[in-house]
């Protein structure tokens, strides 16, 4: 998927209060209304004239002339996601809507001359970005051409906390979903996971939701515990509080990886730090292991007992890059140093950068709000060598990029 604008049409079926639809309209950057029409036949001539992503289908009463929209739309024009926007109860509306090609129903909280309870507005209108981004996401999979990838699962560690693997596992996420891969991140810092919050992802169901919910796990099941970034990468967000992390056993993860391994693209990983038996689990499911370090001694040498235990372990070298996070930083590391202690050159340097605290505390991933930046270019080019059959580093040399630091 690009990172292009979501272009959305709305479309009122007779009897619909457009105030209580236009209310509840998402306004995020990544998504363009193109306008809103005052019946469906204008909504279908608007389909046919114009490029559109996404319909919402705003309908109350019975409902039967939306459904009979919303199946010509899925019908004819099948890339096209469609959300129905429904003011009154949805009970026994959604399996009829999904039936004929809705992605979904959301319930208005409230009808003509009542106003909405305080924050209500905000939560439906949350609601209804979180299934737009889904809906369209998974319309563009299901059209798009088979990936060239099959079930890679790339698990970013970063033995010493604060050595950046969130940062690492976010960009790669978002560039591989930005060069059209299908792409899922799963947030296993179960205790402290931030990846939503980076990503700028309203709060929404967790790994914890989704272990706790029962019945057996599969593809379809999964896709209703998704975020979606604008990007188009999928998120399974870490539990809101640290004590849901114990919900979360191996068991569950090893299942996880089973589920996803078979039916998604690219997996990426933003692992807790340390090797936890859920951390051992995803590398035992992984095909490429990315682990992240720094440029100063404590985090060298966490980083070379971390390449020494998947030693260990039995990973092959083959499957491991090594990422230098703030490979530029003047703290007295030669590039030498970091070959004599880690045992090996690094595969890729991130440069240190200010634009990296501006990108997280703006919550946009920086290789979109800064792609052409040196962090930026160099986290794309990270991207690009797990794409390329032959791997490869770009960038510069590690000896360069120490020496212009100095």
């Amino acid at each position: 998927m690009s990172s292009a604008p979501i272009r959305v049409l709305v479309a009122l079926d007779e009897g619909t209060d457009r105030d209580i639809v236009e209310a509840v309209l998402p306004v995020q950057r990544g998504v363009e209304l193109v306008g809103v029409v005052d019946s469906l036949d204008r909504g279908w001539r608007e389909l046919a004239n114009g490029t559109v992503d996404a319909v919402l289908v705003g309908c109350t009463g019975s409902a039967d002339q939306a459904l009979v929209f919303t199946e010509g739309v899925s019908k004819q024009f099948p890339d096209r996601a469609i959300l129905l926007l429904y003011s009154g109860s949805v009970n026994g509306l959604s399996g009829r809507a999904v039936a004929v090609g809705a992605e979904d129903v959301v319930a208005l909280p409230y009808t003509s001359g009542e106003p909405p309870a305080p924050g209500e507005r905000d939560r439906v209108s949350a609601e209804v970005l979180d299934a737009l981004l889904k809906g369209v996401a998974r319309r563009r999979r299901a059209t798009a051409a088979p990936s060239a990838t099959d079930g890679r699962v790339v698990v970013v560690l970063g033995p010493k906390g604060g050595a950046g693997k969130t940062l690492i596992s976010t960009s790669l996420a978002v560039a591989l979903a930005n060069a059209g891969e299908d792409v899922l991140l799963v947030d296993l810092d179960l205790q402290f996971g931030d990846a939503a919050l980076t990503l700028g992802l309203e709060p929404h169901s967790t790994i914890y939701d989704l272990v706790t919910s029962g019945g057996a796990l599969d593809a379809e099941k999964l896709e209703d515990y998704l975020s979606v970034h604008e990007s188009g990468a999928r998120v399974l967000q870490a539990p809101s509080r640290p004590d849901q992390a114990a919900a979360v056993d191996v068991a569950f993860v090893r299942q996880l990886f089973e589920v996803l391994r078979a039916t998604v693209g690219w997996v990426i990983v933003d692992s807790s730090p340390g090797f936890t038996p859920e951390v051992i689990a995803a590398i035992d499911a992984a095909t490429d292991i990315a682990v992240v370090g720094t440029a100063d001694a404590a985090s060298l040498k966490n980083t070379k007992l971390g390449l020494e235990t998947l030693e260990l372990m039995g990973v092959e070298p083959e499957k491991v890059k090594l990422v230098l996070n703030r490979a530029d930083s003047r703290v007295g590391i030669t590039a030498d140093d970091v070959r004599a202690v880690t045992g090996r050159t690094p595969d890729a340097l991130v440069p240190s950068s200010r634009d990296v605290p501006r990108a997280v505390n703006a919550a946009r991933p920086v290789v979109t709000s800064h792609p052409t930046s040196n962090v930026g270019r160099a986290l794309k080019s990270f991207a690009r060598s797990y794409q390329s059959k032959g791997g490869g580093r770009g960038g510069p040399s590690l000896r360069r990029l120490f020496e212009r630091s100095r």
